[in-house]
């Protein structure tokens, strides 16, 4: 591991024999200064492995070099050894409070000064193994973070084709819905990382559909009151089945599973919540939701047209919907168009899949 030593001193003499010193040092190299100001300066981007530096010099002391290059965080902790031809202890106290953390009396002995210099050295090669060693740890948790992120997005996926697989709707309008709710997500002004979670969560919305019998999901007629009293509770089977997760990617599926059926007067399903009661997940959910089965063509009915399902949304704003949500997803609608677009329904276009 090759070293690098930062000399300061105001005389050159010095500097040559400190610097020829420490060339008997295997792998070790130096860098030196006769103005402290400007290796202060230098130290702004660099980082050396052992600081030696005079105490006495005419602009700025060695103690005042030190002070200056504490403030520098990325040399908070870097080795300092401190040369003075005085040795008295208020001194002494004086450089230690600043940071020093070693000292050398003039004249240098070269035996005294290679066994200092070599033990800063070993504490300061000790740091970086250890920092290293954290820059390496810190690599393998994101790695394995990934790896479980990558695993909890397969689950996701499959729990959403099992849904998908009893229900008429396409998966591609699952990843145009999630798609959807990140925009909005995104024009509501969100996290970043929120807007992530929403687009892989959204697609879970529907996942109670699984427990609804055959005749009343696939019925292509208008359902009964009784069908659909028992088709409703297909928000309630969803939060059953992710309620509990130690996963914040689940646990917002299950909030969305359970509310976006709520509408914003409070005449919703299952809880009758209204306005902000209502989580904002399941708001943005809401629109995206709809606006996508308005638009799709399905066995039961043609899609409908553009601008009709934008009058819709408008006009539903304050009672079925969020306005804001509304007003995020209108505000941009060509991003909308792009989505809308991009997944189209097409069973043989891999991008109608899994793209959340």
């Amino acid at each position: 591991m090759e070293m690098k030593v930062l000399v300061i001193d105001d005389s050159q003499i010095n500097v040559t024999l400190l610097c020829r010193l420490l060339e008997k040092i295997e792998s070790c190299s130096s860098v030196s200064f006769l103005e402290p100001e400007v290796a202060l300066e230098w130290c702004r981007d660099h980082v050396p492995d052992l600081v030696l530096v005079d105490y006495m010099m005419p602009t700025m002391n060695g103690i005042q070099f030190i002070q200056g290059f504490r403030r520098y965080q990325h040399c908070r902790d870097i080795p300092a050894l401190m040369i003075t031809a005085n040795d008295e202890v208020a001194l002494r106290y004086e450089a230690l409070e600043a940071g020093a953390n070693d000292f050398l009396i003039k004249p240098v002995d070269k035996i005294e000064f290679l066994a200092r210099t070599k033990n800063m050295l070993a504490l300061r090669r000790n740091q970086r193994f250890l920092e290293n060693r954290a820059s390496w740890l810190d690599a393998e948790v994101q790695k394995a973070t990934l790896e479980i992120r990558a695993r909890e997005q397969e689950t996701i996926l499959r729990l959403c084709k099992a849904a998908d697989s009893r229900d008429p709707e396409t998966g591609a309008h699952i990843v145009r819905m999630a798609n959807y709710s990140r925009l909005i997500a995104e024009n509501l002004g969100l996290p970043y990382s929120l807007q992530q979670m929403i687009l892989e969560a959204a697609p879970m919305h529907d996942i109670g559909k699984v427990g609804i019998p055959d005749h009343i999901l696939l019925k292509p007629g208008k359902l009964s009151i009784d069908e659909f009293a028992i088709m409703k509770t297909h928000a309630s089977l969803g939060y059953q089945i992710l309620a509990g997760s130690t996963s914040e990617t689940l646990q917002m599926g299950a909030q969305i599973a359970l509310s976006h059926h709520e509408k914003f007067d409070g005449s919703g399903y299952p809880q009758g919540l209204s306005g902000d009661a209502i989580p904002i997940v399941a708001r943005i959910v809401a629109v995206a939701d709809v606006f996508d089965a308005l638009t799709s063509e399905r066995p039961y009915k043609p899609a409908w047209e553009i601008d009709r399902a934008v009058a819709l949304l408008e006009e539903g704003s304050g009672q079925h919907f969020d306005p804001q949500c509304v007003r995020a997803f209108l505000s941009d609608f060509s991003k909308v168009m792009e989505i809308r677009e991009r997944y189209r329904e097409n069973p043989e276009d891999p991008k109608s899949f899994g793209a959340f």
